[in-house]
């Protein structure tokens, strides 16, 4: 989805505006997660921009959809850009050894 959304219509209010987009996105999130996945895949990754125009679109995470949007109804804004672009994706196994060497080595750096 490359979309540049309009926040301005003669009947419609901006707040409905608003919730109609933030539907829209949730929509199309969740049709494409539905689909299938590649054999090599665990899960559909998300590439996501953000901004009030194409050219000023900022790479954000899927997460933070939602809390942009908000942020574009709080300045008022007439329009704003949302790529969003589905990526097959595999899991990567956390190093846990790594973390507790760090906690262990800044524990033995406070006792000092």
């Amino acid at each position: 989805m490359k979309k540049t959304f309009k926040l301005s219509h003669p009947t419609i209010k901006y707040p409905r505006l608003i919730e109609a987009t933030k539907n829209e996105v949730k929509k199309y999130l969740k049709r494409e997660r539905n689909k299938k996945l590649p054999e090599y895949a665990d899960f559909w990754g998300f590439d996501c921009r953000f901004g009030e125009t194409e050219a000023l679109a900022e790479e954000i995470h899927v997460a933070q959809i939602n809390e942009k949007i908000s942020f574009a109804e709080s300045q008022e804004w007439t329009q704003f850009y949302l790529e969003i672009l589905a990526a097959p994706a595999q899991r990567t196994k956390r190093e846990v050894v790594e973390q507790d060497d760090e906690l262990e080595e800044a524990e033995s750096n406070e006792e000092l």
